[in-house]
């Protein structure tokens, strides 16, 4: 609003302002991810851009995003049928960790009774080459 009346502000003399002035901003701060201590691991990638599929459970794909859920942020992964391009299992939380990933993979699971090699892809984020992650995939896909 000064600049608009024609003062020169920057935003660092204006934060200096307000602290004198004991005034608050209404901006939400950044948020700040977290660095992970673990090793990264690079998984082959034996999907390569080949995301015509002949049927349903042959490939099935994974991500995560965050949604506003009116005052916090929610995080959702969802697991996605790449044959009919619907989801097969989500999880919802209030932080992005592994067991997020684990719980809606254990609901595409258990929604798709008793399968036989299902390739799982994902873009190998932190939630998807956790070890974890990695043991739970080999366990109901041997």
């Amino acid at each position: 609003m000064v600049t608009t009346q024609g003062i020169p502000l920057s935003r660092y003399r204006a934060s200096k302002q307000m602290k004198a002035l004991n005034l608050v901003s209404c901006q939400s701060s950044k948020y700040r991810y977290r660095k992970v201590n673990q090793e990264y691991i690079t998984i082959p990638n034996h999907l390569d851009h080949q995301f015509t599929v002949t049927a349903p459970n042959q490939v099935w794909v994974g991500d995560v995003t965050y949604v506003w859920a009116g005052h916090q942020w929610m995080y959702l992964a969802v697991v996605i049928d790449l044959f009919s391009r619907k989801p097969v299992g989500w999880a919802t939380s209030l932080s992005p960790d592994s067991r997020l990933t684990d719980k809606a993979l254990m609901v595409a699971y258990a929604s798709r009774y008793k399968l036989k090699e299902v390739m799982f892809h994902s873009d190998q984020g932190s939630h998807y080459t956790s070890r974890y992650y990695r043991q739970l995939l080999w366990r109901i896909n041997p």
